[in-house]
């Protein structure tokens, strides 16, 4: 059923997120077409603001040349006057100086009025020419929302197909489900018969032990309190797992913390050694030396919280009972808290100082002194807390060293206390690394900052974040487990009292020995053998063991065999290769004396017979002399190849190149052997460097895909940035748009009120004119 919820479950937030795809959907699709019918109407605007440019065109034109005809009938009247001048009346030169200063006044202003019309004309075209520009990238970026809008269309597509798909296969799984769940219900009838009768016997156990116990049992040690506490209590496995767990993770963060905590004092010690004086260049002042030389030894006290926190971790094993009577290791992290508390304590004073030593240089501005004092009232902020934490954490140890240090009642308030502080830790870490931004901002603004001090200044900011972090966790942890905390974990059988530390040692020990008492009793003993079975298998071990002798023994002697075997294979390969060298010297000898002996025949065909009868005797005899000679050699060499005859020049020239051939076949298998091991060793290089290439490949491959990571994020963030720039511009051009507008109705007015003026100018031009020309 749980199953069936689950999926359910799933189903509907698989709809709701279908229904929430479908809405964005539309809105954008609406903005499409929204943005479509704002590009028309700059379009048609646009067209307007050209015919309404044309129509101004025309009317300047048509106004220059009507100033060409007024300046042209001005002239004439000037000339008309001029000739007139002779013979007019002290009334008649008093009217023509009058008229003569105002058609003065009116080319003025006539003028004036044609600079301003030309410049409004001008900057009417320029800013035209920045609406085209403008409107061509609106263009441009709707054509580009629209080509993001289909993609994120196809997306949805593929979304619903997808969630479809989903659906289908949640339906066939929550039918399975459902068949599963009868099955689950009808399993369960019957573990509820189980359970009843398991009841029964279980009732029928506890009368039958009950009534053993106050037959058999005559002391009960529960009854007395001492007795009592070493006694070992009921085993709460879950309580244990849960509390190595919420170890580890407290591990974690107290790592992460002295980390921090670390990097926080180093960058601090390396900022004294740079800022206000940088000590590669003079000596800095005494007091901050002293707080270097304080700061350098940081590590002695933040390192020994990490080593005493993980002491504590490996002492809550699975099988040990943890409370607060029997964690003895946090003695030791109170203790190395305590220490370091103190640490804090000591450079506080040079700290404070340090800063008021800032103050007091001639380009520290008000803000940064503001800041500095801000930063003094962190620093004393955050040592007072972390007194307050060394308290409580010293009074949790308290129960581990003596009995009765602190009521069982006031656990949970020491924890709730201890939270609290965590908490405000975590404040007072977070306001002082707000300062801290804010004094290195205004640092960066003076004008002998340097590199060096920047670079340092960031890192460590970098560790006031990770602290902030670290610290934050921290608060959040201890919080969310501190109904672990203040629970009430283990207690003696019968007794609401909480475990005596003094006892508790001598309870583990009961506890290890019950639990070896335990395994013991549950050891499985080896099942015997019958008499009879052990008989016949005796016999047949004892068959067998013959015949493996025997069979042993006849393998030796085969092998035995096979290596005399291969000895005279090797030796009559050799004999034959003698034999064949002796039949080419036999073969040559017998050619040479063939040839003596047709020489011979030649010779003695002018000689007498007596004479030719004594050389075939000899010749005869020749033949028969190495013909026994080799019937000897024949007779007298052994299997292994050795002569024994007495070695005559033939027998030397034989031993030689029996010798050779025995040289030439080992050195051609040397040879071979040679061979094959190069082949390996190369065999061997080549698949070491492919190793060495495929290892390098892949550890490209995963620079690569980390690279591709971090590039898929940065594309993110930059396609955020590039929307929010998107709809910030959009809105900025809608606004400049409105007020172009505003300025066009505007300008429009004025050439309005300047074409009116004209007419009248031009009006009062022509009744002068009459009444010029009617005197």
């Amino acid at each position: 059923m749980a199953n069936v919820t689950d999926l359910q479950t799933k189903y509907s937030k698989l709809a709701q997120e279908y229904s929430k795809l479908r809405a964005q959907n539309q809105v954008l699709k609406k903005g499409v077409v929204d943005e479509q019918a704002n590009s028309a109407s700059f379009k048609e605007q646009l067209k307007q603001r050209d015919q309404s440019l044309r129509k101004q065109e025309q009317e300047m034109d048509s106004l220059s040349f009507r100033n060409q005809q007024l300046a042209k009938r001005v002239e004439l009247l000037q000339e008309e006057l001029a000739s007139k001048a002779d013979s007019p009346s002290q009334h008649g030169l008093e009217t023509q100086c009058v008229f003569d200063e105002d058609l003065q006044k009116k080319i003025e202003e006539n003028e004036r009025l044609h600079i301003q019309f030309y410049e409004a004309g001008e900057q009417h075209s320029r800013q035209e020419s920045e609406l085209k520009t403008r409107l061509q990238e609106l263009e441009k970026d709707s054509e580009q929302h629209q080509a993001v809008v289909g993609r994120l269309t196809t997306k949805y597509m593929e979304t619903i197909e997808r969630l479809q798909s989903d659906k289908a296969r949640l339906e066939i799984k929550s039918q399975t489900l459902e068949r599963e769940a009868k099955e689950c219900r009808m399993r369960t009838e019957e573990c509820q018969q189980q359970l009843r009768l398991s009841q029964s016997e279980l009732n029928r156990q506890v009368k039958q032990s009950s009534s053993v116990i106050q037959e058999k049992v005559p002391f009960n040690d529960t009854k007395l309190i001492g007795y009592n506490s070493l006694n070992v209590p009921p085993h709460n496995r879950r309580h244990q797992l849960k509390a190595r767990d919420v170890a580890g993770q407290a591990l974690s963060f107290i790592q992460d913390l002295v980390a921090a905590l670390l990097n926080f004092h180093s960058y601090t010690e390396q900022r004294v050694h740079i800022y206000p004086l940088d000590s590669s260049i003079e000596p800095i002042s005494p007091l901050n030396q002293k707080f270097s030389q304080y700061l350098h030894e940081n590590a002695a006290y933040v390192r020994p919280l990490e080593d005493s926190f993980l002491h504590l971790h490996q002492s809550i094993t699975e099988d040990t009972v943890t409370v607060l009577e029997t964690v003895v290791k946090l003695k030791s992290f109170a203790d190395h808290f305590s220490s370091y508390t103190h640490f804090l304590q000591k450079i506080l004073p040079y700290q404070l100082k340090s800063l008021e030593e800032e103050c007091d240089t001639p380009l520290c501005t008000a803000a940064l002194t503001a800041k500095n004092q801000e930063l003094q009232s962190d620093m004393k902020r955050l040592t007072s807390v972390f007194e307050k934490m060394q308290s409580y954490i010293n009074l949790l140890a308290l129960p581990s060293v003596r009995q009765d240090a602190m009521p069982q009642s006031s656990t949970s308030a020491v924890f709730t206390q201890l939270a609290a502080c965590l908490h405000s830790l975590h404040d007072a870490i977070k306001e002082m690394s707000k300062h801290y931004n804010q004094k290195a901002s205004l640092e960066q603004e003076l004008p002998t900052i340097t590199q060096k001090l920047c670079t340092t200044t960031e890192c460590l900011l970098g560790s006031l974040g990770s602290l902030t972090s670290s610290t934050g966790k921290i608060a959040t942890f201890f919080s969310n487990n501190l109904d672990f905390f203040t629970s009430s974990g283990y207690s003696p059988r019968g007794s609401t009292l909480a475990l005596n530390p003094l006892q508790a040692e001598s309870m583990l020990a009961n506890k290890k020995k019950a639990a070896a008492y335990i395994s013991a009793l549950k050891k499985a003993r080896p099942q015997s053998v019958p008499y009879s079975d052990a008989l016949s298998n005796r016999r047949v071990l004892t068959s067998s063991t013959e015949s493996r002798e025997g069979l042993s023994q006849q393998v030796q002697q085969s092998q035995d065999k096979i290596a005399r075997l291969e000895q005279e294979k090797e030796h009559w390969l050799l004999e034959a290769q003698l034999g064949k060298v002796r039949l080419e010297k036999e073969n040559q000898r017998i050619a040479d004396l063939e040839a003596q002996l047709a020489a011979a025949q030649g010779g003695s065909l002018n000689s007498p017979p007596a004479a030719a009868s004594t050389p075939v005797q000899s010749q005869e005899e020749a033949e028969m002399e190495p013909s026994s000679g080799e019937r000897e050699a024949t007779l007298c060499t052994s299997l292994v190849g050795m002569l024994c005859t007495t070695p005559s020049v033939e027998h030397v020239g034989d031993e030689e190149s029996r010798e050779t051939l025995i040289k030439t076949h080992y050195m051609a298998r040397v040879g071979e052997l040679t061979t094959q091991l190069q082949i390996s060793d190369s065999k061997a290089v080549h698949f070491h460097s492919e190793c060495r290439a495929l290892a390098k490949r892949l550890a490209i491959a995963e620079k690569s895909r980390e690279t591709l990571t971090e590039e898929i994020k940065l594309a993110t963030q930059k396609i955020t940035r590039l929307q929010d720039e998107l709809a910030t511009t959009k809105r900025s051009y809608e606004d400049q748009l409105s007020m172009m507008s505003d300025h066009l109705c505007s300008m429009n007015e004025t050439l309005s009120k300047q074409r009116e003026e004209i007419d009248t100018l031009k009006l009062g031009s022509k009744g002068n004119a009459k009444k010029n020309k009617g005197r």
